[in-house]
């Protein structure tokens, strides 16, 4: 009989140990369900997608041959997600005011993802209205540049007698580029 004393000792401690361990595990679990869970760690670097200069130079090159094969002077400002300009092509004859207006067309674009014609309404009122945001310019003429998701760049022209063939002229720039990613 002392021969089972001290197996019976082993097999009682190896249970306790497992028994121990088990308590500790579902305790740890349990307490590890009450926790509420962390958001993600945001990342110290940002990537963004940058309309590459040749893509830019694309895009106003064809809305500045779309304006000049229907006999319009404009001027084509094609600007980065920053506000920057990447591309400014002045076409002969264009008037002084077309490039001020075409850089504001393509960072209104840019700044709010959409056509300048489709903002337009957003700019109406005689309180505050996005119009008084600086640097912006709701009338139609700037078509902004998608990829990811979101707006990378803008295609602002200005200088044709009305923002519909302003707009129209941008979107041959669009056209120009193709579908980005």
């Amino acid at each position: 009989m002392n021969a089972k004393l001290p197996r019976t000792r082993l097999v009682l401690g190896m249970t306790a140990g497992l028994a121990t361990v088990a308590l500790a595990t579902g305790l740890g679990a349990a307490q590890a369900q009450d926790r509420k869970p962390q958001p993600p760690a945001q990342p110290a670097i940002v990537q963004t997608s940058v309309l590459g200069v040749d893509a830019a130079t694309r895009a106003a090159q064809a809305a500045l041959d779309a304006a000049e094969k229907e006999g319009q002077r404009v001027t084509v400002a094609v600007l980065d997600r920053s506000g920057d300009v990447r591309v400014l092509l002045k076409g002969d004859g264009a008037g002084p005011q077309t490039e001020e207006s075409a850089k504001r067309k393509a960072f209104t674009a840019v700044s709010f993802g959409q056509a300048t014609s489709a903002l337009n309404k957003n700019a109406q009122g005689t309180g505050p209205t996005v119009r008084d945001i600086p640097g912006t310019l709701f009338l139609a003429g700037g078509v902004p540049v998608a990829a990811n998701g979101g707006p990378i760049a803008g295609i602002g022209v200005g200088g044709a007698p009305s923002g519909d063939l302003d707009e129209k002229f941008a979107a041959a720039g669009l056209r120009a580029i193709g579908e980005l990613r």
